[in-house]
């Protein structure tokens, strides 16, 4: 039983870890980031924004993992965080979704540096399976 526990414990910390720096090897190489800051004349506040995304990746992961409570005597109060938070979410995932088309460089320079040059297809489609197992086995009941 404690084997299992901590097999389990492993695997969870070394999917949690795969899919934080995939995430964040995402945001970086498509330049989400320092392409907003960019256009919104913000480029000589870089160090503050960044450590603000990074400081808000590691609060939600937190408050991912704590069961928490918000009580507040106003009513509206937990409407207005409900709906900053969906608004915040929308944009981040709305600039995502813009600069996707510039990951389509990613994996032509991953093969490259990865000294893969036979297999593409097949990588490429183990990629689509685990996904796809991934959201199957989250989504099934």
């Amino acid at each position: 039983m404690l084997a299992e526990h901590i097999v389990l414990a492993f695997l969870a910390l070394c999917a949690g870890a795969a899919v934080s720096a995939g995430t964040f090897a995402f945001i970086l190489v498509i330049g989400v980031v320092p392409r907003m800051l960019r256009r919104g004349n913000l480029a000589k506040r870089i160090i503050t924004i960044e450590n603000t995304v990074f400081l808000g990746v590691m609060a939600g992961a937190l408050l991912s993992l704590v069961s928490w409570e918000c009580k507040t005597p106003f009513l509206f109060a937990g409407h207005l965080i409900l709906a900053l938070y969906g608004i915040s979410a929308g944009i981040f995932v709305g600039c995502i979704a813009v600069a996707l088309a510039e990951i389509l460089d990613t994996f032509p320079i991953l093969f490259r540096r990865g000294k893969i040059k036979r297999g593409l297809p097949w990588v490429m489609a183990a990629m689509a399976f685990g996904k796809m197992a991934g959201a199957l086995y989250y989504f099934m009941p």
